[in-house]
């Protein structure tokens, strides 16, 4: 399946980088390889990912990676996987779902 990154996702992505990128800007650029691969995964067996609790009804699954929650959703009639929102483990998902 192919991986699409929605810009939202994108800029969860890049303030992720900013903000580690603050205290050590190599450990920024290695994280944001190490983030790619792991949205890279999803495109092997989507579906083994569980669906979000109280979003099943939308198809919104959840892969983490280390402290971040990478939200995605499968579209097997177009062969995708559209990765919706990347965010840190603390954050309140809710709100941004």
């Amino acid at each position: 399946m192919k991986v699409i990154i929605l810009p939202i996702a994108k800029n969860d992505m890049l303030r992720i980088g900013d903000y580690i990128a603050q205290d050590n800007p190599t450990r920024a650029i290695s994280f944001m390889h190490e983030l790619r691969k792991a949205t890279e995964v999803l495109s092997v067996f989507p579906e083994a990912f569980p669906l979000v609790s109280g979003y099943e009804d939308t198809g919104i699954r959840l892969h983490v990676y280390r402290r971040y929650r990478i939200f995605f959703r499968v579209r097997v009639a177009d062969n995708e996987v559209s990765v919706l929102r990347v965010l840190h483990g603390a954050q309140d998902y809710h709100q941004h779902l």
